[in-house]
């Protein structure tokens, strides 16, 4: 797959990788709303505590990936995508399997942990996009990997939740089987969207990890306030693997099945918005000014959630909340095309660092705010400190998008900047 393949290629390829991707976030969808229940179950019942292990949890599956994304991004410069992708789909699918038999809270991390190790589909996924569109089409296609997202979001949490109320660890054999299914499909269907001739000619361990990776971004320095966007945009996102469950049982009492059910209409709005608005603002717009926009409401929806006194408060929030989902799309449209397809993995690897180095701080964070909100020795009663906190990381984010987010003059990229002694 090339520049010059045609249209109808390219298409086919979307396709594909949109089915790679949405089978993924099904699979980690479907444990979603469980997890916090299953850990909660392990340290008997305190919801104080769970909410400390689910910090544990979230904050090691972070740091795992903040090693291993750039690998996987140099893996799939060097030897291609598609081979990376079926590597992530077989590990995670025989890591669901471990998960589901795991009978203690020690061993469940384990499996946590190699769970963040095999992660490597939504980096390589990235790349994948900048493969096999033109730089003009990129926040478009960018918008359909984040509909699969949001599909995912829709089919995954509502199955789980159901699941769950029969078995709390039935929704990790049917993640492991969506997983080896991916593996399957992508092992007989996916194509190949890096050639041979456009490869790097070794594998780059010079920016195979995150320090590397980091030292790569700074070589184009038109990204780092975009780059900076990005960390902010994935530390305020940490709120919800970090919290919600645990503030939807504790705020407004709701149990697996409506949790579930919430998430289910949290992925049919960013589907609404990722599939049909993304394109349509853009255009219109222009990618700045919709980063800009999607970060104002994110804004907006998460200081509603914050001060949301009901269930129903909370609801209203979602449809302004959802056009966030046009930042993500536009930041990573503006920085592909900042770089030529040679490097596509790795800058997508180290952004992927950057998004598990947020994942790092945001659940030990979010976790020990909204410990502190619930407990005894709160200065308030407020579990919605947490979404308060996130809203405000947006609007930093909103700030340095404002100083830093310009489309280059060029319609291909931008050369990094000469490389010293010190660097190669």
């Amino acid at each position: 797959m090339n520049d010059t393949a045609a249209p109808g290629a390219r298409q086919a390829a979307l396709v594909f990788i949109f089915v790679t991707v949405l089978i993924d976030i099904l699979a980690f969808g479907l444990i979603i709303p469980v997890l916090p229940h299953l850990l909660k179950e392990f340290v008997g019942g305190d919801t104080v505590r769970a909410a400390h292990w689910v910090g544990v949890f979230g904050v090691l599956f972070a740091a795992i990936q903040f090693v291993c994304a750039p690998i996987q991004g140099a893996m799939s410069d060097r030897f291609g995508r598609r081979p990376t992708i079926l590597l992530s789909c077989f590990g995670l699918g025989v890591d669901f399997i471990f998960m589901a038999v795991a009978q203690s809270l020690p061993w469940l991390l384990v499996g946590r942990v190699f769970s963040a190790v095999f992660s490597a589909s939504f980096t390589t996924a990235n790349a994948y996009i900048a493969d096999v569109t033109e730089p003009a089409k990129r926040a478009q296609a960018f918008g359909m990997i984040g509909a699969a997202f949001g599909l995912g979001f829709i089919i995954g949490p509502a199955i789980g939740g159901e699941l769950g109320h029969i078995n709390i660890r039935l929704p990790f054999w049917f993640a492991a089987g969506l997983a080896l299914l991916n593996f399957a499909y992508g092992l007989f269907v996916l194509p190949e969207s890096h050639p041979k001739e456009r490869r790097s000619p070794k594998f780059d361990w010079a920016h195979a990890n995150p320090l590397g990776s980091l030292k790569l971004l700074g070589r184009y320095r038109a990204i780092w306030g975009l780059a900076g966007v990005v960390f902010l945009i994935n530390l305020a996102h940490y709120v919800y693997p970090s919290v919600f469950v645990l503030f939807a049982d504790f705020a407004y009492g709701w149990d697996e099945r409506v949790v579930g059910r919430v998430l289910a209409v949290v992925g049919v709005l960013s589907v609404i918005v990722n599939a049909l608005l993304v394109k349509r603002v853009v255009a219109k717009f222009g990618e700045r000014r919709a980063l800009l926009i999607g970060l104002m409401c994110g804004v907006v929806g998460f200081t509603i959630y914050g001060v949301a006194p009901t269930g129903i408060w909370f609801l209203a929030g979602m449809p302004i909340m959802s056009l966030w989902a046009l930042a993500m799309p536009s930041t990573q449209a503006l920085v592909s095309r900042q770089v030529g397809p040679e490097v596509q993995g790795r800058i997508q690897g180290a952004l992927t660092s950057l998004a598990s180095f947020a994942g790092i701080l945001g659940p030990a964070i979010y976790t020990s705010v909204f410990a502190l909100f619930i407990s005894d020795h709160a200065p308030a009663k407020l579990p919605g400190a947490p979404f308060l906190l996130a809203g405000m990381l947006l609007a930093c984010a909103g700030m340095v998008a404002w100083r830093f987010a310009r489309a280059p003059k060029e319609a291909a990229h931008v050369a990094p900047a000469p490389v010293t002694a010190s660097e190669g």
